[in-house]
């Protein structure tokens, strides 16, 4: 049984995970459904309502109930969580029922940068991950976080190349040769994303090179942006696109990707444009800095730093088109070394499976 909070995202990221699964294994699948919960064939899939980021305690003992009545009928040899109410509320059921479970911790989000905050996440997950198989991480930054706060022990931890990229869908593609500069963003826009480190990029770049240089925006938006974005649109500093099924013709019509993130377990984005050979400027954080060779496949820029953000952007600007090209070779060729999915896929199944 697999437990997580989003439908779409299980199947845009594990779908090949739960393929491999099915090869040897009956398996079911408990999450809200949000898109593509009818794409899982010969999966079990069961509805559940969760609130993926309110903390309201009535709420959370409702779905830890759900979790509970739903483990006891349908009786799993195991299970595996994504997300953390998925992994605390669905670990501590299985801890109590004497179901063997794996979390997987794809990121910290916000819930380690507040104190009281922090307190509170480490010890709902001390209480989770008491008797877990196995909690698999998506950088070695976050592995070591869990360490530090003592929640769970190293002989109980494997970091994984994220969730890997499959390198057939996301192919190579020729870059492009036209003088016209491309950025593109492809995800949420809020400003945990460094969405304002952007727009301050994009304004400056635009008052240098004009129409020489352009900013694509790819994902659906927070309230908070709405009317910016639209502005921005109507003022010719962005090009917002908005939410895309599939991505790959936007990234194959860009020259560089931006992720200046300011938390992420592994940025899947940043697989997917190198995969297709498109250099990449991110933070340097855990869940960005492992998916780049600085200054071969793209550059690494501080965290929530504007104005460093805004110089590499410019630099990668005034390359040449043979360098630009070659990091984008570059990007293409660490992801078949390191993040191909099938890899991934088979690391995680002997874990699962010896």
């Amino acid at each position: 049984m697999i437990i997580t909070n989003h439908s779409y995202m299980l199947y845009q990221f594990r779908r090949e995970l739960i393929h491999r699964l099915q090869e040897d294994n009956e398996v079911t699948l408990l999450m809200p459904f949000v898109g593509h919960e009818n794409d899982f064939d010969g999966c079990k899939c069961i509805h559940t309502d969760i609130d993926r980021r309110g903390i309201n305690p009535l709420t959370d003992l409702k779905l830890m109930r759900t979790y509970r009545r739903l483990l006891k009928e349908e009786k799993p040899d195991l299970v595996m969580t994504y997300s953390i109410k998925p992994n605390v509320y669905g670990g501590l059921v299985c801890q109590s029922l004497g179901i063997p479970y794996y979390c997987n911790v794809q990121g910290l989000g916000t819930a380690f940068e507040s104190k009281r905050l922090a307190w509170f996440v480490t010890m709902l997950y001390k209480c989770a991950l008491k008797k877990v198989k196995k909690v698999f991480f998506e950088n070695k930054g976050n592995a070591q976080e869990f360490i530090d706060r003592n929640i769970v022990s190293i002989n109980k931890i494997k970091v994984l190349n994220g969730a890997g990229v499959n390198l057939q869908h996301y192919a190579f593609h020729d870059y492009p040769k036209d003088d016209v500069i491309h950025y593109i963003f492809v995800g949420r826009i809020m400003k945990e994303k460094g969405i304002d480190e952007i727009i301050y990029t994009a304004k400056k770049m635009k008052e240098l090179y004009h129409d020489k240089v352009v900013f694509d925006l790819v994902g659906f938006f927070e309230d908070e942006y709405k009317e910016t974005l639209e502005q921005l649109h109507q003022d010719g500093i962005i090009n917002f696109h908005g939410f895309q099924q599939d991505v790959r013709p936007y990234i194959i019509n860009s020259h560089c990707l931006l992720l200046p993130s300011y938390h992420e377990g592994m940025a899947n984005t940043i697989l997917e444009a190198s995969a297709m050979g498109r250099p990449v400027i991110v933070s340097d954080i855990p869940g960005c800095k492992e998916g780049i060779i600085d200054n071969e496949s793209g550059y690494l820029v501080e965290v929530k730093n504007k104005e460093d953000l805004f110089n590499k952007v410019n630099q990668f600007y005034l390359l040449s088109l043979d360098k630009k090209i070659q990091m984008g070779i570059n990007a293409r060729k660490l992801m078949e070394d390191v993040f191909d999915k099938e890899k991934v896929v088979e690391e995680t199944y002997k874990e699962l499976i010896p």
